[in-house]
């Protein structure tokens, strides 16, 4: 019995659906091993089969199986008279494989599984766009491959590797006269080919997987491992047998960001359901329990997001005391912009859900102006004086803000209407766990640079709401200075820049959502204050915004903004009715 047979029934034994009592059990795993048709004697083998006391010609009964078939045919499926047993097979083809019956599985490769690889983030690049591994190819395919090396273009990012010719060692490959060390090579690739040979199901597609590099699956009627409930669109490239001549072209085309999705997706297939034989045993008995109780079923989208995206949980789930107040409390942070300052808070206060304005004075050289200066409004006003100087202020969760609802503000934002805040308020009232506000930004990959970069040109997209005018949860304020990883803190207060690109990236790491941008309106700065030394300025802020996000993502270690097209309006704003049936009447425009 083989090593990895016995990892197979120890998964079972050691899982919450063994029972030691056949008449309880509904599904029965004979302890024959026959993972490997190559070391089964197959006539011997079905009399032991057949003469199992429950037996039934296969009924209710699951055989393991990765290698099946062998010369001349290399059939898809174990060459046994396996009745009405459901095969977990690793080479099913459309043709053997029974839909909803059969369970497609990987092929595992001991020589390689066990192997210890160094960590490569999934943004870092690649020396290979594609790479070659595979022994035993056809022919042909290979001819298609060395014909696409010969191409200038193609030259020095296709990597097609061989067995070395001196001596044979299944961890190297060779390149003409050059070794390389495998699997460890796939690791410089982008894309790694998993091409059929004799037989249709490939180590190297694991092999690939543990690499974290692409697979690019040619293999027409290969039915992919769990792909009843895995989606291999988000993780590999599926390409048919007659064109692989075109696949340089092909893979060109595909995206930075597109790649970085479909490397977090590799991992994650990887590390949850390929990487020992007990993660594929589970995984298989997972597969057959949501078919027997589809009522109790994991959810697609649960079987194909990694573990970050799928279980962020919303702050109103989390232990918070109930908020003292409604409504928001509006935080301004300012240095001693008077003028400004005064404006802003007379309008926030014509809001009808404020309950407090927060100013928090950001200048220790200067002492706020006496109580009887400060504009005369009807909620509560009050003035925090900070010990230094830094933009954390304003997230701080001041004992002063009694509700759940916190509007940042700059001191400089004088354009906002009451209808506007409210407005913004009440969709934040519907979207709790999310910034909601009114400057959008967003990120792009640059093929070029190779990095992240700020834009702030006015697009349709958005994955970054500015907190110059925003509202958000109190609960991310307590995060924001207790739980930031990496001392990103500390890093923007240093750079006195990006304290609202943090926030983006905490709200976006927590929830796994977009920000969502609240009203039409783009221009937060007047046009005619602009000149050739604020332009200047202006490519210098975006060239350190950039960098902000950068640094982020190498501290987070992913990219977790989300890009979305959506934008929250008022009923009837752009319909012609009279004002008075408007709720939200005084919106501004573009």
């Amino acid at each position: 019995m083989s090593h990895e047979f016995l990892e197979v029934l120890s998964a079972i034994t050691d899982s919450d659906y063994y029972t030691a009592n056949p008449s309880e059990a509904c599904l029965l795993v004979p302890p024959i091993d026959l993972l490997n048709q190559n070391n089964v004697k197959l006539n011997e083998t079905e009399h032991i089969l057949a003469s199992l006391p429950r037996w039934s010609e296969g009924t209710n009964h699951l055989l393991f199986n990765m290698l099946a078939g062998g010369t001349p045919n290399y059939n898809t499926v174990i060459d046994l008279k396996r009745g009405k047993a459901i095969i977990a097979g690793g080479g099913f083809s459309t043709w053997s494989y029974r839909r909803t019956y059969d369970v497609a599985i990987p092929m595992f490769n001991p020589l390689v599984a066990y192997q210890s690889l160094p960590f490569k983030s999934y943004l870092e690049a690649r020396k290979y766009l594609v790479i070659s591994s595979q022994l035993g190819i056809h022919q042909e395919f290979r001819d298609d491959l060395d014909l696409q090396v010969k191409v200038k273009a193609s030259h020095d990012i296709l990597l097609v590797l061989d067995h070395c010719t001196k001596t044979y060692n299944y961890t190297h490959r060779c390149n003409k006269k050059q070794i390389y060390s495998y699997p460890h090579v796939l690791q410089d690739g982008t894309f790694c080919m998993v091409i059929r040979t004799l037989r249709l199901g490939q180590s190297t597609l694991s092999d690939s997987l543990k690499a974290g590099c692409i697979p690019v699956v040619v293999a027409d009627n290969f039915v992919m491992p769990f792909s009843e409930v895995l989606d291999w669109t988000r993780a590999s490239i599926q390409l048919r047998e007659e064109d692989l001549p075109d696949l340089m072209n092909i893979v060109r085309k595909i995206s930075m960001d597109k790649i970085h999705s479909m490397r977090q997706h590799v991992k994650f297939y990887w590390q949850t359901y390929f990487r020992t034989m007990k993660d594929i045993t589970l995984t298989t008995l997972k597969i057959i329990n949501d078919r027997v109780f589809p009522y109790a079923s994991r959810p697609y989208e649960e079987w194909n997001s990694p573990p970050e995206q799928v279980l962020a949980r919303s702050p109103l789930f989390y232990p918070l005391l109930p908020p003292k107040n409604a409504g928001f409390t509006a935080v301004i942070l300012t240095y001693d912009r008077l003028e400004s300052l005064f404006r802003v808070i007379q309008q926030v206060a014509m809001a009808p859900s404020l309950t407090k304005v927060l100013v928090v004075w950001n200048n220790q050289e200067k002492t706020p102006p006496p109580v009887q200066s400060w504009p005369k409004i009807s909620k509560p006003l009050k003035i925090l004086q900070t010990s230094y100087n830094k933009l954390s202020n304003r997230f701080l969760p001041y004992s002063e803000i009694e509700t759940e609802a916190v509007l940042a503000i700059d001191d400089d934002i004088i354009m906002l209407t009451a209808d506007e805040l409210e407005f913004g308020y009440e969709v934040w009232r519907e979207f709790s766990d999310r910034l909601v506000g009114f400057p959008s930004r967003l990120h792009l990959w640059d093929n070029v640079t190779q990095r992240w970069r700020y834009e702030s040109e006015w697009t349709n997209d958005i994955s970054l709401v500015l907190t110059g005018a925003a509202f958000y949860h109190k609960h991310y304020s307590y995060m924001y200075m207790n739980a930031m990883p990496g001392h990103i803190k500390n890093w923007v207060d240093e750079h006195v820049n990006c304290e609202d690109i943090a926030m983006n990236f905490l709200i976006a790491n927590v929830t796994g959502k977009s920000p969502i941008k609240v009203t039409p309106r783009k221009k937060f700065k007047c046009p005619e204050c602009i000149n050739v030394d604020m332009l200047s300025a202006d490519a210098g802020h975006m060239v350190e915004r950039s960098d902000c996000i950068n640094k982020f993502v190498s501290v987070y270690g992913r990219m977790p903004l989300k890009t979305v097209e959506f934008r929250a309006d008022p009923v009837l704003y752009k319909d012609k009715f009279p004002s008075k049936l408007k709720q939200y009447d005084s919106i501004g425009s573009l």
